[in-house]
Protein backbone atom coordinates (compact mmCIF):
# COMPACT_ATOMS: atom_id res chain seq x y z
CA UNK A 1 0.00 0.00 0.00
CA UNK A 2 1.99 2.91 -0.78
CA UNK A 3 1.04 7.24 -0.48
CA UNK A 4 1.88 8.82 2.72
CA UNK A 5 -1.67 8.54 4.39
CA UNK A 6 -3.28 5.10 2.80
CA UNK A 7 0.56 3.58 3.87
CA UNK A 8 0.32 4.58 7.38
CA UNK A 9 -3.66 3.83 8.02
CA UNK A 10 -4.03 0.58 5.82
CA UNK A 11 -0.22 -0.96 5.96
CA UNK A 12 -0.82 -2.80 9.24
CA UNK A 13 -3.76 -4.64 8.74
CA UNK A 14 -2.69 -4.81 4.84
CA UNK A 15 0.58 -7.05 6.17
CA UNK A 16 -1.90 -9.03 8.54
CA UNK A 17 -4.75 -9.78 5.83
CA UNK A 18 -1.38 -10.87 3.75
CA UNK A 19 -0.03 -12.85 6.31
CA UNK A 20 -3.35 -14.86 6.91
CA UNK A 21 -3.91 -15.16 3.36
CA UNK A 22 0.24 -16.73 3.26
CA UNK A 23 0.26 -19.15 5.81
CA UNK A 24 -3.98 -20.15 6.11
CA UNK A 25 -4.83 -19.63 2.65
CA UNK A 26 -8.07 -17.41 3.59
CA UNK A 27 -8.05 -13.57 5.27
CA UNK A 28 -10.48 -13.73 8.16
CA UNK A 29 -12.05 -10.66 7.26
CA UNK A 30 -14.25 -10.10 3.86
CA UNK A 31 -11.68 -8.59 1.66
CA UNK A 32 -13.67 -8.57 -1.69
CA UNK A 33 -13.75 -4.79 -1.89
CA UNK A 34 -9.80 -5.24 -2.69
CA UNK A 35 -9.75 -7.90 -4.84
CA UNK A 36 -8.97 -8.22 -8.34
CA UNK A 37 -11.65 -10.75 -9.15
CA UNK A 38 -14.09 -7.59 -9.14
CA UNK A 39 -13.23 -7.31 -12.52
CA UNK A 40 -12.87 -9.61 -15.88
CA UNK A 41 -11.89 -9.01 -18.85
CA UNK A 42 -14.25 -6.02 -19.38
CA UNK A 43 -12.23 -4.38 -17.25
CA UNK A 44 -9.54 -2.74 -20.61
CA UNK A 45 -7.14 0.10 -20.73
CA UNK A 46 -9.79 1.99 -22.05
CA UNK A 47 -11.67 1.31 -18.57
CA UNK A 48 -9.03 1.10 -16.64
CA UNK A 49 -7.76 4.46 -17.86
CA UNK A 50 -11.60 6.03 -16.84
CA UNK A 51 -11.71 5.00 -13.62
CA UNK A 52 -8.29 5.87 -12.21
CA UNK A 53 -8.74 9.14 -13.48
CA UNK A 54 -11.96 9.46 -11.49
CA UNK A 55 -10.60 7.17 -8.47
CA UNK A 56 -8.32 10.54 -8.03
CA UNK A 57 -10.28 12.96 -8.80
CA UNK A 58 -12.97 12.29 -6.35
CA UNK A 59 -10.16 10.52 -3.98
CA UNK A 60 -11.58 13.22 -1.38
CA UNK A 61 -14.78 13.63 -2.22
CA UNK A 62 -17.95 12.78 0.12
CA UNK A 63 -19.22 9.60 -1.09
CA UNK A 64 -22.58 8.45 -0.08
CA UNK A 65 -24.46 5.10 -0.20
CA UNK A 66 -25.80 3.96 -3.60
CA UNK A 67 -23.49 6.09 -5.68
CA UNK A 68 -22.71 5.19 -8.68
CA UNK A 69 -20.21 6.64 -10.83
CA UNK A 70 -20.22 7.45 -14.43
CA UNK A 71 -16.14 7.07 -15.87
CA UNK A 72 -15.66 4.25 -18.55
CA UNK A 73 -19.67 3.40 -19.15
CA UNK A 74 -20.96 1.96 -20.28
CA UNK A 75 -18.87 -0.89 -20.58
CA UNK A 76 -21.29 -3.68 -21.45
CA UNK A 77 -24.66 -3.64 -22.36
CA UNK A 78 -27.10 -6.23 -23.34
CA UNK A 79 -29.81 -6.62 -26.51
CA UNK A 80 -32.72 -4.25 -23.71
CA UNK A 81 -30.53 -1.74 -22.73
CA UNK A 82 -31.94 1.16 -25.60
CA UNK A 83 -35.13 -0.54 -24.22
CA UNK A 84 -35.10 0.19 -20.69
CA UNK A 85 -33.04 3.09 -21.44
CA UNK A 86 -36.15 4.45 -22.99
CA UNK A 87 -38.35 3.38 -19.87
CA UNK A 88 -36.19 6.27 -18.14
CA UNK A 89 -34.05 3.20 -16.82
CA UNK A 90 -31.14 4.55 -13.78
CA UNK A 91 -28.29 1.87 -14.37
CA UNK A 92 -25.81 0.61 -11.77
CA UNK A 93 -22.74 -1.17 -12.52
CA UNK A 94 -22.51 -4.56 -11.42
CA UNK A 95 -19.46 -6.79 -13.25
CA UNK A 96 -19.27 -4.26 -16.00
CA UNK A 97 -22.86 -5.17 -17.11
CA UNK A 98 -25.15 -2.16 -17.34
CA UNK A 99 -28.35 -2.62 -15.07
CA UNK A 100 -31.69 -1.21 -14.26
CA UNK A 101 -31.69 0.01 -10.64
CA UNK A 102 -34.78 2.42 -10.86
CA UNK A 103 -37.50 3.54 -13.58
CA UNK A 104 -37.76 7.12 -13.85
CA UNK A 105 -40.86 6.61 -16.24
CA UNK A 106 -38.81 8.74 -19.04
CA UNK A 107 -35.54 8.96 -20.40
CA UNK A 108 -33.32 11.47 -19.13
CA UNK A 109 -33.38 10.76 -15.02
CA UNK A 110 -30.40 10.41 -12.75
CA UNK A 111 -29.74 9.50 -9.10
CA UNK A 112 -29.29 12.31 -6.55
CA UNK A 113 -26.51 11.71 -4.07
CA UNK A 114 -27.05 12.18 0.05
CA UNK A 115 -27.35 10.29 3.10
CA UNK A 116 -31.18 11.05 3.55
CA UNK A 117 -33.43 9.79 1.18
CA UNK A 118 -32.94 10.98 -2.37
CA UNK A 119 -35.01 11.38 -5.49
CA UNK A 120 -35.64 7.40 -6.41
CA UNK A 121 -37.07 6.40 -3.06
CA UNK A 122 -40.39 7.36 -4.40
CA UNK A 123 -40.02 5.71 -7.85
CA UNK A 124 -38.87 2.17 -5.99
CA UNK A 125 -41.98 2.55 -3.56
CA UNK A 126 -44.46 2.04 -6.75
CA UNK A 127 -42.53 -0.75 -8.08
CA UNK A 128 -42.39 -2.83 -5.02
CA UNK A 129 -46.26 -1.59 -4.26
CA UNK A 130 -47.02 -2.76 -8.22
CA UNK A 131 -45.55 -6.18 -8.07
CA UNK A 132 -46.57 -6.70 -4.66
CA UNK A 133 -49.97 -5.61 -5.52
CA UNK A 134 -50.10 -7.29 -9.28
CA UNK A 135 -46.69 -8.06 -10.65
CA UNK A 136 -43.36 -7.14 -11.97
CA UNK A 137 -40.69 -7.84 -14.79
CA UNK A 138 -36.91 -7.63 -12.63
CA UNK A 139 -34.47 -7.85 -15.21
CA UNK A 140 -31.66 -10.66 -13.32
CA UNK A 141 -29.15 -10.79 -16.65
CA UNK A 142 -26.97 -9.94 -14.20
CA UNK A 143 -26.72 -13.48 -11.75
CA UNK A 144 -24.22 -15.47 -13.06
CA UNK A 145 -25.44 -18.48 -14.53
CA UNK A 146 -23.34 -22.02 -15.46
CA UNK A 147 -23.94 -25.25 -17.06
CA UNK A 148 -22.54 -28.48 -15.92
CA UNK A 149 -23.11 -31.86 -18.00
CA UNK A 150 -21.45 -34.88 -18.33
CA UNK A 151 -21.06 -38.24 -16.49
CA UNK A 152 -19.84 -36.88 -13.86
CA UNK A 153 -22.02 -33.56 -13.27
CA UNK A 154 -23.65 -34.53 -10.01
CA UNK A 155 -20.54 -35.64 -8.25
CA UNK A 156 -18.46 -33.21 -9.28
CA UNK A 157 -21.75 -31.06 -7.72
CA UNK A 158 -21.21 -32.47 -4.56
CA UNK A 159 -17.84 -32.61 -4.19
CA UNK A 160 -18.00 -28.15 -4.98
CA UNK A 161 -21.20 -27.28 -2.71
CA UNK A 162 -22.20 -27.89 0.58
CA UNK A 163 -25.72 -29.48 0.31
CA UNK A 164 -27.26 -32.32 -1.85
CA UNK A 165 -27.51 -32.18 -5.48
CA UNK A 166 -31.07 -32.71 -6.33
CA UNK A 167 -32.04 -36.12 -7.75
CA UNK A 168 -34.53 -35.67 -9.78
CA UNK A 169 -35.09 -33.79 -13.60
CA UNK A 170 -37.25 -30.40 -12.29
CA UNK A 171 -35.96 -30.12 -8.94
CA UNK A 172 -33.75 -27.20 -7.59
CA UNK A 173 -31.91 -26.79 -4.59
CA UNK A 174 -30.66 -23.86 -2.55
CA UNK A 175 -26.64 -24.59 -1.26
CA UNK A 176 -24.01 -22.87 0.23
CA UNK A 177 -20.15 -22.83 -1.06
CA UNK A 178 -17.91 -22.96 1.73
CA UNK A 179 -14.89 -20.62 1.94
CA UNK A 180 -11.28 -22.11 3.45
CA UNK A 181 -12.28 -20.73 6.72
CA UNK A 182 -15.47 -22.09 6.72
CA UNK A 183 -17.38 -19.41 5.90
CA UNK A 184 -20.30 -18.91 3.00
CA UNK A 185 -17.85 -17.97 0.11
CA UNK A 186 -21.24 -18.35 -2.00
CA UNK A 187 -24.78 -19.29 -2.62
CA UNK A 188 -26.41 -20.79 -5.47
CA UNK A 189 -29.51 -22.41 -6.85
CA UNK A 190 -29.09 -25.65 -8.60
CA UNK A 191 -31.47 -27.14 -11.21
CA UNK A 192 -30.87 -30.43 -12.28
CA UNK A 193 -32.14 -30.23 -15.73
CA UNK A 194 -31.28 -33.72 -17.45
CA UNK A 195 -29.96 -37.01 -16.42
CA UNK A 196 -26.18 -35.56 -16.54
CA UNK A 197 -27.02 -31.82 -16.70
CA UNK A 198 -27.49 -29.05 -14.27
CA UNK A 199 -28.02 -25.52 -13.95
CA UNK A 200 -26.59 -23.26 -11.52
CA UNK A 201 -27.17 -19.36 -10.98
CA UNK A 202 -25.24 -17.91 -8.45
CA UNK A 203 -24.10 -14.30 -7.60
CA UNK A 204 -22.99 -12.20 -10.53
CA UNK A 205 -20.25 -10.09 -9.51
CA UNK A 206 -18.80 -12.63 -7.32
CA UNK A 207 -18.26 -15.12 -10.75
CA UNK A 208 -14.61 -14.64 -11.22
CA UNK A 209 -13.79 -15.05 -7.36
CA UNK A 210 -16.16 -17.92 -7.06
CA UNK A 211 -14.00 -19.49 -9.86
CA UNK A 212 -11.07 -20.21 -7.60
CA UNK A 213 -13.37 -22.56 -5.51
CA UNK A 214 -14.69 -24.59 -8.71
CA UNK A 215 -11.16 -24.59 -9.81
CA UNK A 216 -10.35 -26.56 -6.51
CA UNK A 217 -12.14 -29.71 -7.42
CA UNK A 218 -10.87 -31.01 -10.53
CA UNK A 219 -13.19 -32.11 -13.31
CA UNK A 220 -14.30 -35.73 -14.02
CA UNK A 221 -13.49 -37.02 -17.77
CA UNK A 222 -15.94 -36.25 -20.03
CA UNK A 223 -18.12 -33.50 -17.39
CA UNK A 224 -17.60 -29.72 -18.49
CA UNK A 225 -18.42 -26.58 -16.36
CA UNK A 226 -19.04 -23.85 -18.10
CA UNK A 227 -20.47 -20.17 -17.71
CA UNK A 228 -23.32 -18.76 -19.39
CA UNK A 229 -23.63 -15.54 -18.37
CA UNK A 230 -22.90 -14.00 -21.86
CA UNK A 231 -24.48 -16.34 -23.61
CA UNK A 232 -27.72 -16.10 -20.97
CA UNK A 233 -30.19 -13.46 -20.17
CA UNK A 234 -33.35 -14.01 -17.77
CA UNK A 235 -36.21 -12.04 -16.09
CA UNK A 236 -38.17 -12.86 -12.68
CA UNK A 237 -41.46 -12.40 -13.24
CA UNK A 238 -43.26 -12.31 -9.37
CA UNK A 239 -46.51 -11.24 -7.68
CA UNK A 240 -49.70 -12.20 -7.19
CA UNK A 241 -50.91 -12.02 -10.77
CA UNK A 242 -47.29 -13.23 -12.40
CA UNK A 243 -49.17 -17.16 -13.23
CA UNK A 244 -51.87 -15.57 -14.50
CA UNK A 245 -49.85 -12.88 -16.55
CA UNK A 246 -47.34 -15.89 -17.94
CA UNK A 247 -50.03 -18.61 -18.87
CA UNK A 248 -51.47 -15.91 -21.19
CA UNK A 249 -47.48 -16.51 -22.86
CA UNK A 250 -47.36 -20.75 -22.51
CA UNK A 251 -49.32 -23.51 -23.31
CA UNK A 252 -47.53 -25.27 -20.34
CA UNK A 253 -49.46 -25.21 -16.90
CA UNK A 254 -48.60 -22.97 -14.48
CA UNK A 255 -50.73 -23.90 -12.14
CA UNK A 256 -49.03 -25.34 -8.78
CA UNK A 257 -50.09 -29.03 -9.02
CA UNK A 258 -47.98 -28.89 -12.14
CA UNK A 259 -45.87 -26.19 -11.63
CA UNK A 260 -44.71 -25.91 -7.42
CA UNK A 261 -42.47 -24.13 -5.70
CA UNK A 262 -38.60 -24.91 -6.88
CA UNK A 263 -39.27 -27.07 -9.58
CA UNK A 264 -38.08 -26.35 -13.20
CA UNK A 265 -39.23 -26.75 -16.82
CA UNK A 266 -38.16 -25.74 -20.51
CA UNK A 267 -41.35 -24.34 -21.62
CA UNK A 268 -41.88 -21.86 -24.58
CA UNK A 269 -43.10 -18.84 -23.75
CA UNK A 270 -44.12 -16.31 -26.57
CA UNK A 271 -42.13 -18.21 -29.20
CA UNK A 272 -39.24 -17.95 -27.15
CA UNK A 273 -36.92 -21.05 -25.31
CA UNK A 274 -36.53 -21.08 -21.71
CA UNK A 275 -35.60 -22.30 -18.58
CA UNK A 276 -38.42 -21.31 -16.31
CA UNK A 277 -37.50 -21.76 -12.01
CA UNK A 278 -40.24 -21.59 -9.75
CA UNK A 279 -38.09 -19.25 -7.72
CA UNK A 280 -38.41 -15.41 -6.92
CA UNK A 281 -35.26 -13.36 -4.57
CA UNK A 282 -38.46 -11.13 -4.18
CA UNK A 283 -40.21 -13.80 -1.75
CA UNK A 284 -43.70 -13.46 -3.88
CA UNK A 285 -44.93 -15.99 -6.23
CA UNK A 286 -42.65 -16.24 -9.38
CA UNK A 287 -40.77 -17.50 -12.17
CA UNK A 288 -36.91 -16.96 -13.17
CA UNK A 289 -36.91 -17.30 -17.11
CA UNK A 290 -33.54 -17.74 -18.54
CA UNK A 291 -33.40 -17.49 -22.49
CA UNK A 292 -30.86 -16.67 -24.81
CA UNK A 293 -29.17 -13.66 -25.20
CA UNK A 294 -30.58 -13.63 -28.76
CA UNK A 295 -33.78 -13.89 -27.62
CA UNK A 296 -33.73 -11.21 -24.64
CA UNK A 297 -35.39 -8.37 -26.69
CA UNK A 298 -37.96 -10.61 -27.82
CA UNK A 299 -38.97 -11.71 -24.46
CA UNK A 300 -38.97 -8.63 -22.96
CA UNK A 301 -41.51 -6.76 -25.44
CA UNK A 302 -43.51 -9.79 -25.19
CA UNK A 303 -43.79 -9.66 -21.04
CA UNK A 304 -44.41 -5.55 -21.39
CA UNK A 305 -46.62 -6.16 -23.39
CA UNK A 306 -48.25 -8.77 -21.41
CA UNK A 307 -48.00 -6.80 -18.21
CA UNK A 308 -50.05 -3.79 -19.36
CA UNK A 309 -53.19 -6.22 -19.47
CA UNK A 310 -52.20 -6.58 -15.62
CA UNK A 311 -50.76 -3.45 -14.67
CA UNK A 312 -47.05 -4.88 -14.55
CA UNK A 313 -44.06 -3.20 -16.04
CA UNK A 314 -40.44 -3.19 -14.89
CA UNK A 315 -38.81 -3.10 -11.88
CA UNK A 316 -35.56 -2.33 -11.28
CA UNK A 317 -32.66 -3.89 -8.33
CA UNK A 318 -33.09 -1.29 -5.60
CA UNK A 319 -36.87 -2.63 -5.66
CA UNK A 320 -35.69 -6.62 -5.31
CA UNK A 321 -33.72 -5.46 -2.69
CA UNK A 322 -36.47 -3.87 -0.49
CA UNK A 323 -38.46 -6.86 -1.21
CA UNK A 324 -35.54 -9.80 -0.84
CA UNK A 325 -35.23 -7.45 3.05
CA UNK A 326 -39.17 -7.66 3.58
CA UNK A 327 -38.27 -11.33 3.16
CA UNK A 328 -35.23 -11.82 5.51
CA UNK A 329 -33.01 -12.98 2.67
CA UNK A 330 -29.90 -12.24 2.83
CA UNK A 331 -27.29 -11.52 0.12
CA UNK A 332 -23.52 -12.58 -1.28
CA UNK A 333 -21.26 -9.69 0.17
CA UNK A 334 -23.43 -8.05 2.71
CA UNK A 335 -24.88 -11.26 4.82
CA UNK A 336 -23.26 -14.03 2.88
CA UNK A 337 -19.36 -13.93 2.66
CA UNK A 338 -16.42 -16.01 3.92
CA UNK A 339 -16.65 -13.61 7.20
CA UNK A 340 -19.79 -15.56 8.78
CA UNK A 341 -20.06 -18.98 9.47
CA UNK A 342 -23.23 -20.74 8.08
CA UNK A 343 -24.72 -21.41 11.90
CA UNK A 344 -24.22 -17.53 11.89
CA UNK A 345 -26.45 -16.80 8.65
CA UNK A 346 -28.85 -19.30 8.80
CA UNK A 347 -27.67 -21.84 6.42
CA UNK A 348 -26.26 -24.60 8.54
CA UNK A 349 -29.27 -26.83 7.60
CA UNK A 350 -28.43 -27.02 3.89
CA UNK A 351 -24.81 -27.79 4.79
CA UNK A 352 -24.96 -32.17 4.61
CA UNK A 353 -21.94 -33.23 6.92
CA UNK A 354 -22.73 -36.80 5.99
CA UNK A 355 -20.79 -36.35 2.83
CA UNK A 356 -17.65 -34.78 1.12
CA UNK A 357 -17.73 -31.53 0.07
CA UNK A 358 -14.69 -28.42 -0.44
CA UNK A 359 -13.70 -27.14 2.50
CA UNK A 360 -16.02 -29.41 4.85
CA UNK A 361 -13.20 -29.65 7.60
CA UNK A 362 -13.75 -26.19 8.16
CA UNK A 363 -17.22 -25.81 8.32
CA UNK A 364 -17.18 -28.71 10.44
CA UNK A 365 -14.75 -27.20 13.11
CA UNK A 366 -16.31 -23.69 13.14
CA UNK A 367 -20.21 -25.82 13.05
CA UNK A 368 -19.00 -27.21 16.62
CA UNK A 369 -18.90 -23.61 18.36
CA UNK A 370 -21.37 -21.42 19.06
CA UNK A 371 -22.14 -18.69 16.53
CA UNK A 372 -20.19 -15.49 17.40
CA UNK A 373 -23.12 -13.81 16.28
CA UNK A 374 -26.27 -13.87 14.29
CA UNK A 375 -28.07 -12.82 11.49
CA UNK A 376 -31.24 -11.03 12.52
CA UNK A 377 -34.12 -8.83 11.10
CA UNK A 378 -34.55 -5.30 12.62
CA UNK A 379 -37.62 -2.85 12.49
CA UNK A 380 -36.65 0.67 12.83
CA UNK A 381 -38.76 3.27 14.52
CA UNK A 382 -41.67 4.83 12.33
CA UNK A 383 -41.03 8.33 14.30
CA UNK A 384 -37.60 8.31 14.00
CA UNK A 385 -36.66 7.11 10.15
CA UNK A 386 -39.28 10.25 9.22
CA UNK A 387 -37.77 12.62 11.58
CA UNK A 388 -33.80 11.96 10.04
CA UNK A 389 -35.99 11.35 6.63
CA UNK A 390 -33.20 8.12 5.75
CA UNK A 391 -33.13 4.59 6.54
CA UNK A 392 -29.95 2.22 7.35
CA UNK A 393 -28.08 1.23 4.52
CA UNK A 394 -25.28 -0.66 5.70
CA UNK A 395 -22.49 -0.22 8.38
CA UNK A 396 -24.75 1.45 11.00
CA UNK A 397 -23.84 0.13 14.60
CA UNK A 398 -26.47 -1.25 17.12
CA UNK A 399 -26.47 -0.56 20.62
CA UNK A 400 -28.29 -2.38 22.95
CA UNK A 401 -28.47 -0.24 26.81
CA UNK A 402 -25.77 1.58 25.41
CA UNK A 403 -23.22 -1.40 24.14
CA UNK A 404 -22.06 -1.91 21.11
CA UNK A 405 -23.64 -5.33 19.99
CA UNK A 406 -23.44 -5.61 16.11
CA UNK A 407 -23.67 -3.82 12.88
CA UNK A 408 -26.03 -3.31 9.83
CA UNK A 409 -25.43 -5.44 7.01
CA UNK A 410 -28.34 -4.33 4.69
CA UNK A 411 -31.14 -1.58 5.25
CA UNK A 412 -33.85 -0.11 3.30
CA UNK A 413 -37.82 0.84 3.44
CA UNK A 414 -40.37 -2.08 3.44
CA UNK A 415 -42.85 -0.24 0.70
CA UNK A 416 -45.12 -3.52 0.93
CA UNK A 417 -45.02 -3.40 4.55
CA UNK A 418 -44.96 -0.21 5.26
CA UNK A 419 -41.69 -0.69 7.50
CA UNK A 420 -38.05 0.68 7.72
CA UNK A 421 -35.98 -2.29 8.11
CA UNK A 422 -32.28 -3.71 8.23
CA UNK A 423 -30.22 -6.53 8.56
CA UNK A 424 -27.39 -7.19 10.41
CA UNK A 425 -25.48 -9.15 13.10
CA UNK A 426 -25.82 -8.87 16.68
CA UNK A 427 -25.17 -10.89 20.00
CA UNK A 428 -26.29 -11.08 23.03
CA UNK A 429 -29.92 -9.81 21.78
CA UNK A 430 -32.75 -12.08 20.20
CA UNK A 431 -36.51 -11.93 18.64
CA UNK A 432 -38.66 -9.05 20.53
CA UNK A 433 -35.14 -7.11 21.78
CA UNK A 434 -35.61 -3.29 22.27
CA UNK A 435 -32.00 -2.07 20.18
CA UNK A 436 -30.42 1.20 18.70
CA UNK A 437 -29.61 1.67 15.30
CA UNK A 438 -26.86 4.74 14.52
CA UNK A 439 -28.76 5.95 11.30
CA UNK A 440 -26.17 9.37 10.31
CA UNK A 441 -24.84 9.45 13.83
CA UNK A 442 -28.10 9.44 15.42
CA UNK A 443 -30.06 7.04 17.97
CA UNK A 444 -32.91 5.38 16.15
CA UNK A 445 -34.81 2.93 18.03
CA UNK A 446 -35.52 -0.70 16.59
CA UNK A 447 -37.20 -4.03 17.47
CA UNK A 448 -35.83 -7.40 16.62
CA UNK A 449 -38.36 -9.17 14.81
CA UNK A 450 -38.97 -13.05 15.01
CA UNK A 451 -40.48 -13.48 11.76
CA UNK A 452 -40.05 -11.40 8.37
CA UNK A 453 -43.30 -8.73 7.84
CA UNK A 454 -44.20 -10.20 4.42
CA UNK A 455 -45.30 -13.82 3.70
CA UNK A 456 -43.48 -15.27 7.07
CA UNK A 457 -45.05 -18.33 6.43
CA UNK A 458 -44.06 -18.85 2.82
CA UNK A 459 -47.83 -19.16 2.08
CA UNK A 460 -47.46 -16.48 -1.20
CA UNK A 461 -44.16 -17.79 -2.50
CA UNK A 462 -45.66 -21.39 -2.82
CA UNK A 463 -49.42 -20.21 -3.48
Amino acid sequence: CGGIIPGFSQSAGMGLMCAQWLTTGEMEYDMFPWDLARFGHWADKKFTRAKVRDQYTHRFAIHFPNEERAAGRPCRTRPVYEAQKAMGAVFGLNYGWEHPQWFAGAPGAEDTNGFTRQNWWGPVGEECKMLRARAGIIDISNFAKYRCKGPGAEAWLNAVFANNMPKSIGRSCLTPLISVRGGIAGDATVTRTGDDEFWIVSSGMAERYHKRFFDAVPLPDGTVFESHTVAMCGFNVAGPKSREMLQRLTNTSLATADFPFMRSAQIELAGVKCLALRVSFTGDLGWELHCATTDQAQLYAALLEVGKEFGAGPVGARALMSMRVEKGYGSWSREYSPEYFPHEVGLERLCKMDKDFLNKSAAEAALKNPPREKLVLLHLDQADVTASNADATGGEPIFKDGKGIGRVTSGTYGYSVGMSLALGFVKGAGPGDEVEVMVLGQPHKARILRDPPFDPKGEKLRA
